[in-house]
């Protein structure tokens, strides 16, 4: 990830981490102390979140790594494998546990018991995760606001793990916070054990969908997900920009980390040099590429003369990659791939 985003990313953490920490611990006390199943079931969450806050942070770091010789293009994907850790982490400790533990309190016949305790906890989490939410929305929001596209899909779409799994599991801690209090509403009002043990099971639900979705996105990015045609474009409108490049044929482009892409294209160079010539002006459009901190590396080779030039689609012209997609910029001319 380009450095002038990693803070942002790691505040986004950092927040959430703290929340989930004291939520956890408050949750956890309430669940001991009145034996609800919704409590219980909202404290493996917390727990589950803290844990994967851990494995984020991980992410942060090893992911941030300059590339060497072992790793030419960079230890970006590391951020994806510590990212599937944690969407694991919040399957098996949160949806599994909560999913059990609500199935064995089906036969619980008792009073619901220190309801107040459970609504003073319930409240005070909803305030500490809606502040961890609110950071990651607050990012998500100026991404998405730069692509001109909703929040919700930038935040699937984004080559950020961090940011998706810190909005993902704040989100579905809010709504699990309301399940929550429903279930022990409920079970105070009528006496009926059965709401609180299916308002368990209900969050176990949303956090295996919330971490499936998670991984799966995860699965993608190793693989090698391809970018979005309008950063295709944006890149294509950059290289035919460079008074060097006559027209390109091939564009290749590839995920390798957070908003990091590898750069692939067959190009015809302007005039007609010697082969030693036309290899020194491929590699210094190439440097030149590589000195945007979105490209990890770019690699160019010559058109075949009957090759079909590519063109570049009309419209508004966004540039590079912020967050896994292109954001709105102005160029600042040959060689210059930036955000704003």
């Amino acid at each position: 990830m380009p450095a002038e985003e990693r803070p942002e990313s790691l505040v986004t953490v950092l927040i959430a981490f703290g929340a989930n920490l004291l939520v956890a611990i408050a949750k956890t006390i309430a669940s001991l102390v009145s034996g609800s199943a919704s409590m219980v079931a909202e404290a493996a969450h917390s727990w589950a979140d803290t844990g994967n806050e851990i494995f984020l942070l991980v992410a942060e770091r090893r992911g941030g790594k300059q590339r060497d010789t072992a790793h030419p293009l960079g230890y970006g994907r590391e951020t994806y494998i510590w990212s599937m850790f944690a969407a694991f982490g919040l399957f098996t400790a949160g949806a599994i546990v909560s999913i059990y533990h609500g199935i064995t309190e089906f036969g619980d016949t008792g009073p619901a018991e220190d309801v107040v305790l459970n609504y003073i906890v319930l409240g005070v989490s909803f305030c500490l995760e809606g502040t961890s939410f609110l950071q990651a929305y607050r990012q998500a929001h100026g991404a998405a606001t730069k692509r001109k596209v909703p929040v919700l899909r930038h935040v699937l779409q984004s080559s950020n793990p961090t940011l998706r799994a810190v909005f993902a599991e704040d989100a579905a801690a809010l709504i699990g916070l309301v399940v929550a209090f429903l279930g022990v509403f409920l079970h105070q009002v009528t006496g009926l054990a059965v709401f609180d043990a299916l308002g368990s099971i209900a969050i176990g639900v949303l956090l295996g969908v919330v971490a499936i979705v998670l991984i799966d996105r995860n699965r993608r990015f190793l693989l090698g997900e391809s970018t979005s045609p309008e950063l295709e474009n944006a890149v294509l409108v950059e290289l035919l920009g460079r008074p060097q490049v006559e027209r390109v044929t091939y564009l290749h482009l590839e995920f390798v980390g957070p908003s990091r892409v590898y750069l692939v294209a067959a190009v015809d160079l302007t005039g007609n040099e010697t082969e030693e010539h036309v290899a020194i002006r491929l590699r210094n459009v190439e440097e030149s590429l590589e000195e945007s901190p979105y490209i990890e590396e770019a690699v160019l080779t010559l058109s075949y003369p009957g090759d079909e030039s590519l063109v570049p689609t009309d419209g508004d012209v966004p540039e590079v990659v912020r967050d896994g997609t292109a954001s709105d910029v102005a160029s600042g001319g040959a060689g210059t791939l930036r955000t704003e």
